[in-house]
């Protein structure tokens, strides 16, 4: 064994101990408040991806989407098609806010899907919710913020996971998850006149 090898199995034999030592103290288990905001692509994705993850374990999912009601996207059509009985699917949305351009129909449909979320979050045989794009509809206020946060503190069941996903995730939300991740826009095609495409974006 030269230097090199023995110094970084040295080093990993150190990374390990440290670790191991600090996991003994990891062993409490709990429903997870989760929140994906930021400009950056993934928020979305990165939510169903758990899903399947969930679907895997055995652990029963629901999804409530709010907002891209008009998009025929690849995970609806799969949890849908493929995944009924480990997946519940629930589209409240309309589709872009700048498509409607109907704030009372956007409103009812978002408390639609609150009314939705709520009861599947209450299900105690539901184990993951994903709320996709629920950070919008609080943005524009068609949900009162203050409500959604009181009733994941107060009334979601203690072993239930949770995800909201979306940009402009407001403050007191982010305060009340137990795991936030900002996605960071570094570079889109979009800006180079390239549109959605099918796989990527939906």
């Amino acid at each position: 064994m030269d230097d090199a090898t023995a110094r970084h199995n040295e080093k990993m034999k150190k990374i390990k101990a440290a670790r191991d030592k600090m996991m003994e103290t990891k062993t409490e288990e709990k429903g997870l408040i989760i929140v994906h905001t930021g400009s950056g692509k993934g928020k979305s994705s990165s939510g169903f991806g758990m899903v399947m993850r969930c679907i895997a374990h055995g652990m029963p999912c629901a999804v409530v989407q709010f907002i891209k009601g008009t998009w025929v996207t690849g995970e609806a059509e799969l949890l849908r098609g493929k995944f009924t009985n480990e997946c519940r699917f629930f589209i409240s949305g309309e589709g872009f806010t700048w498509e409607t351009q109907d704030r009372e129909r956007d409103v009812a449909a978002a408390q639609n899907g609150w009314k939705i979320a709520q009861e599947q979050i209450l299900d105690p045989s539901i184990q993951f919710v994903l709320l996709d794009e629920i950070n919008i509809a609080l943005r524009y206020d068609y949900l009162d913020i203050d409500e959604v946060v009181d009733f994941l503190m107060t009334h979601k069941p203690m072993m239930t996971h949770v995800c909201l996903t979306g940009r402009n995730a407001k403050p007191e939300l982010i305060e009340a998850a137990d795991l936030v991740t900002e996605m960071t826009l570094l570079k889109h095609p979009f800006r180079d006149g390239i549109k959605a495409q099918k796989g990527i974006e939906f």
